[in-house]
């Protein structure tokens, strides 16, 4: 089935010139003008992929990330005319798989989302079973955390991370193996975006199972092993 994916930008002739690049390369392709219009299209097209511009009239791209919630395998390409470390780093935070400074090269975007889609797949094919540990529950295929029977809200990068690295207990990872992991070789926003998504996700899970993350200090980190709840 030829994957859907929804162009977001202002300006129509970008969006326009995209989707024909898309639609060349087999997508099946929708465009939208501004936030609030990307919104409406992604609930009854369901893309595959997000291409969405970040300064846009009514709602901008941040907001539509922001807006989203559980993206359910989609992917997100982030557009912008700027080149402003912040913007980046905001985006990828946000949940963002990729980003773009205009202008570009309509090849290397074309390059990134067939990257970004073998990178979905390869997720969803890996994504069918679940880790349990104690009263933490994580269904993988649909992309829960579930701590007591009250699920957790997540965003997709902390999740990928809870993921990583209960499902290689006691293997520790250096933050920079983490960030090109999760965050891919192209990121440059430093490693105190794996200390900050690690702060997050223990606060989220609670005492005790905070604990099950565990720091290696001038390292970076691991699960634990042989967590028991009973036990702290």
């Amino acid at each position: 089935m030829e994957e859907r994916i929804l162009v977001v930008d202002d300006e129509v002739s970008i969006a326009s010139a995209i989707a024909y690049g898309l639609n060349k390369e087999g997508y099946r392709t929708e465009t939208a003008y501004d936030g609030q219009q990307a919104l409406e299209k992604i609930k009854f097209f369901q893309p595959k992929i997000l291409i969405l511009d970040i300064m846009m009239p009514k709602l901008g791209g941040f907001d539509v990330l922001k807006s989203i919630g559980n993206r359910k395998g989609m992917g997100v390409v982030m557009l912008t005319a700027k080149n402003e470390i912040f913007d980046k780093i905001l985006g990828l935070e946000l949940g963002a798989d990729d980003y773009m400074t205009k202008p570009f090269d309509m090849r290397e975007l074309m390059a990134r989302v067939r990257s970004l889609i073998r990178r979905l797949e390869a997720a969803a094919d890996t994504e069918s079973d679940e880790i349990n540990i104690g009263l933490l529950q994580i269904i993988l295929n649909q992309r829960k955390v579930i701590l007591q029977g009250e699920v957790l809200d997540f965003t997709p990068k902390e999740f990928d991370l809870l993921v990583l690295l209960l499902s290689n207990p006691e293997r520790v990872y250096t933050r920079d193996e983490l960030l090109n992991l999760i965050w891919g070789m192209d990121y440059f926003g430093g490693t105190r975006t794996v200390d900050i998504h690690i702060q997050r996700i223990r606060k989220k899970l609670g005492a005790p199972h905070q604990d099950i993350l565990q720091t290696v200090h001038g390292v970076g980190y691991k699960a634990a092993g042989g967590f028991d709840e009973n036990q702290h």
